[in-house]
């Protein structure tokens, strides 16, 4: 691990002085407390500031790691682009913590908030699409009239602002733009663009809020206007840096979906009938293009599938139905060309014709050996992927030219305190590193309860056996429980046999699971109720911030390696035996560990939340690599039988004073770290 040399007296005094018990953060923010390790933090970032250096960082959580990049941010007097792992936390960022920093230190610094272009009306389209009553239904039609009254009076056109219409309702796909088919400065409303007028102000600010999406997408593909912003800019900030591999990954590689497609054809016939009436042909291929777009869906049966290239093309039917796609958009090619000059809408339709044709034609071209090649299949639509094998030289191309700051910060990074997986998957092997453990005291306030006997993980009664180990432990805990399984077929198995066993039982627990309603509906549900099971899965495992006695009991069903079946993890392991390395050591016990800490970490949030930590896997006490996942755990008690677990329990639902002395002694320990 290469350590940065410690920062300037200036900067540490200066820095002290902030989160002093008397500095401007504590007069700021109630009950505040100062944190070695936010100080240190925010030392090491403003030391990458200032030598224009690269840092990768771990803080546990309770450190406080936004205040501990923001303050050295604000106090730099460059341009600083903040980048989240998700819109939620985008929001959060923008409209909490940074005013609250920027307000405490009294910097006259200007910020923006700058989302991806779907979450911005577009006047053209909703006026066109309500003007041609093109909604799939009389729900659709209510929500965009809803939207052009928000149109009409909001200053920012951002869609989170309207509460009425759901974020994920049909009508947005009718009130926003994509990248495809936007107009650009054709546009007949370029002057009161809403995404423009975002990025105008993302231009003009000192801080720029972004998250990774539209970092990627908008940076490193160069999307029309968003590409000045990092050249003019000194620092960049990755907060949940660790989902950056998985969406460097994507970005980084081309995709072509039936949707996208459906869409072009829909949008070449509007077009056509607006501005090429007499030409028949456009109408009639759009439709075929349609068609064979829906074809090449239905030649794969199932939903949430994964194929590789040539394990799809050994389907016959799959195979026929690609090609009869490649026939049908290069005849739309063929008919818009010439009509691209009758207005801005046929010719965008063109180019977008033209540039689905040569993703396809590169997708299907099998000599491209430094890509995965592969198939997703999900409910409505099918998409076809080149990914590629490894995202590090491309991402460390960014990383080179002009000299900034890069921070890249999580909670989760590394593997009992090394970062040489996040390193080598970014393409970061010389940047600084530095990793600090939980202020929380997870040796008095958690355990981890691993149950014995328990099958092998992989085996057919392995959901039976996580739900019958934690039965006994949601008794006692009174519910307030979050069961995270690996997949969602063991989710929605685990959920049949809880509702079985809450009435044969007559436990009277409310019981939720993934998928019935938007995740923060369910999540505002399980705070109001106090005594939930949540079952859950992927989008469980992080994210997800629940404090106080609502949750005390957090349990996984297994350790979260990759299906070894995915292809494109499957391409990445071959690759490093090619290379005479370990795939398993080097890439999926790594990968693994930090999905874990991520779940994990769901249990406690404060520094007075108290709980215990289920993992059913026998594997982390019966093979070799089990001590190594333990130790990049918080450093919690250890419990293997249920009595243990129990005891635990019940102390930790008495006050403070009624506890027994001893009451949570006895246990094993092992040395972990906060995660």
């Amino acid at each position: 691990m290469k350590k940065s040399t410690s920062p300037g007296g200036a900067i540490q005094e200066r820095l002290e002085a902030v989160f002093g018990l008397n500095g401007p953060l504590a007069g700021k923010i109630p009950e505040y407390r100062v944190r070695s390790q936010q100080v240190e933090m925010a030392e090491r970032v403003a030391e990458a500031i200032r030598d224009n250096a690269v840092l990768v960082c771990e803080a546990g959580t309770g450190t406080g790691k936004t205040f501990a990049y923001l303050v050295p941010a604000l106090l730099s007097a460059g341009k600083v682009i903040i980048s989240s792992g998700t819109k939620t936390l985008q929001d959060q960022l923008y409209h909490r913590d940074l005013p609250t920093v920027r307000d405490a230190l009294k910097v006259p610094v200007t910020t923006a908030l700058l989302k991806g272009r779907a979450n911005y009306v577009c006047h053209y389209h909703l006026e066109r699409n309500l003007a041609e009553s093109r909604t799939p239904g009389r729900g659709a039609t209510a929500d965009l009239q809803r939207i052009a009254r928000f149109a009409r009076v909001t200053r920012t056109g951002d869609k989170s602002e309207l509460a009425d219409v759901p974020e994920d309702a049909p009508a947005w796909g009718l009130a926003t733009s994509t990248r495809e088919n936007c107009l650009g400065q054709s546009c007949p409303k370029f002057r009161d663009c809403f995404v423009m007028a975002a990025r105008r102000e993302a231009l003009a600010a000192d801080l720029v809020v972004v998250n990774h999406h539209l970092f990627f997408a908008d940076v490193v593909l160069k999307d029309e206007g968003m590409a000045e912003l990092l050249p003019a800019c000194n620092t960049v900030i990755f907060d949940e840096a660790h989902q950056l591999p998985e969406t460097a990954t994507l970005f980084f590689g081309e995709t072509l979906s039936t949707g996208q497609l459906i869409e072009l054809a829909r949008d070449a016939r509007a077009e056509a009938l607006v501005g090429a009436k007499d030409m028949p042909d456009p109408l009639r291929l759009a439709a075929a293009l349609d068609k064979a777009a829906r074809d090449l869906r239905l030649a794969h049966s199932g939903e949430n599938a994964r194929f590789s290239a040539a394990s799809a093309n050994r389907r016959r039917e799959f195979s026929d139905a690609l090609a009869a796609l490649d026939s049908a958009l290069g005849s739309l090619c063929a008919a818009l060309d010439p009509l691209a000059e009758r207005s801005e809408g046929l010719a965008r339709c063109a180019d977008r014709a033209r540039e689905a044709q040569a993703v396809l034609e590169r997708w299907r071209d099998d000599s491209r050996a430094e890509c995965v090649r592969w198939v997703e299949v999900f409910g409505q639509s099918l998409q076809l992927n080149a990914t590629p094998l490894s995202v590090a030289d491309v991402f460390r191309r960014q990383l080179d030219g002009h000299p900034r700051a890069w921070i890249f910060a999580s909670a989760t990074l590394a593997l009992g305190g090394d970062f040489s997986h996040y390193q080598s998957e970014m393409g970061l092997d010389d940047a600084r590193t530095a990793c600090w453990d939980s202020p929380f005291d997870y040796a008095g306030h958690a355990l981890l309860y691993v149950p014995k006997m328990l099958p092998d993980p992989n085996s057919d009664e392995h959901t039976r056996a996580v739900v019958a180990a934690s039965l006994p432990v949601i008794r006692a805990s009174g519910g307030r429980a979050f069961l995270l399984f690996t997949t969602l077929r063991a989710m929605r198995l685990a959920h049949e046999l809880l509702r079985e066993e809450f009435r044969r039982q007559a436990l009277g627990l409310p019981l939720l699971i993934q998928g019935e309603g938007p995740r923060s509906e369910l999540l505002e549900r399980f705070r109001r109720l106090g005594n939930a099971v949540l079952v859950g899965a992927a989008s469980f495992w992080e994210g997800v911030d629940v404090r106080g006695d609502a949750l005390s009991l957090v349990v996984i069903d297994k350790l979260p390696f990759a299906p070894p079946d995915d292809p494109v993890l499957a391409a990445r392991l071959q690759a490093l035996e090619r290379e005479g390395r370990n795939p398993f050591l080097e890439y999926q016990l790594p990968q693994a560990v930090i999905s874990l800490k991520q779940g994990a970490g769901r249990l406690i949030r404060d520094e007075n939340d108290r709980g215990v930590l289920v993992i059913c896997d026998p594997r982390l006490f019966s093979k070799p690599y089990g001590r190594r996942i333990l130790s990049s755990l918080p450093p919690m008690k250890l419990a293997r039988g249920l009595d243990e677990a129990l005891l635990f329990i019940a102390a930790a639902q008495k006050p403070p004073n009624e506890r027994p002395a001893g009451a949570e002694g006895g246990y094993q320990s092992f040395s972990g770290r906060a995660g």
